[in-house]
């Protein structure tokens, strides 16, 4: 078999993988109904009628697209040129726009009215610290007032119910998963095999918890208005919630 180590010098796991077309066969089949879903339940919550909305790790841009078909003025950013060279294509609504950018790095100066950071595209980073720039960088682009939702998982629940391998074919790939928790990480170890040929490839997503969100958001300028459990908006509960979404207000320092 020839091997394909994912693991050049100078690249982070996500440099190699998020850019890997590997990475949309293994998560092709995200559910889009239930993700529009949520971002409706968020609209109304929010009672957004206009404004400017920054999709922060937008992906493909698909939930940017779906922004922007409302009528909202939206802009899409993500670490991948894969995905925004895909997004850019596939999506060319007048008021959309993509960007290739670092979540670390600033972006725009009291700009957006909203910052939405949707399933689990946080906590990428080695040390705690950078996802502090993050939060100071949302702080920045936000307009006095603004808002940021964060979708991240309950990571006291992942822990708890956490499967070690798994196995998927998807597409004629078969795909190997290994997950463990290391160093206040959840790392997920995947072998991908098809046709002799075989790729390596790894996410490391840091275990946030609460208290990490409460740190972050009292450090950077933000208010705490409201915890979410679910995609339906139910309240957070530490043990049972499948998801940690957190709604926060800009606060002038």
């Amino acid at each position: 078999m020839n091997y394909f180590f994912m693991t050049e010098q100078k690249k982070q796991w996500y440099d190699l993988w998020f850019d890997s077309p590997l990475y949309h066969i293994l998560y092709k089949n995200r559910d889009k109904e239930e993700a529009e879903h949520f971002i409706d339940a968020v609209i109304k919550y929010l009672n957004i009628t206009s404004g400017s909305i920054l999709d922060l790790a937008c992906g493909k841009g698909r939930h940017a697209n779906y922004l922007a078909e409302k009528g909202l003025e939206v802009v899409g950013l993500d670490l991948s040129k894969e995905s925004i060279h895909y997004a850019s294509a596939a999506y060319t609504l007048s008021n959309l726009e993509f960007y290739v950018h670092d979540m670390r790095q600033p972006f725009r100066v009291n700009y957006f009215d909203y910052i939405f950071n949707f399933f689990t595209s946080i906590g990428y980073f080695d040390d705690l610290k950078e996802n502090e720039k993050v939060f100071s960088n949302m702080h920045n682009g936000l307009k006095d007032n603004g808002y940021i939702l964060i979708d991240f998982m309950n990571a006291e629940k992942a822990i708890k119910n956490l499967v070690p391998r798994e196995t998927k074919i998807i597409d004629g790939y078969n795909f190997y998963i290994r997950r463990e928790v290391e160093n206040g990480k959840i790392i997920k170890n995947i072998k991908i095999e098809k046709d002799e040929k075989v790729w390596l490839y790894s996410e490391e997503v840091q275990a946030l918890k609460q208290h990490h969100f409460h740190t972050f958001l009292n450090d950077t300028g933000f208010s705490l208005v409201k915890e979410f459990g679910d995609y339906r908006l139910n309240n957070f509960h530490p043990k049972t919630s499948d998801r940690y979404i957190l709604l926060a207000k800009k606060i002038s320092l």
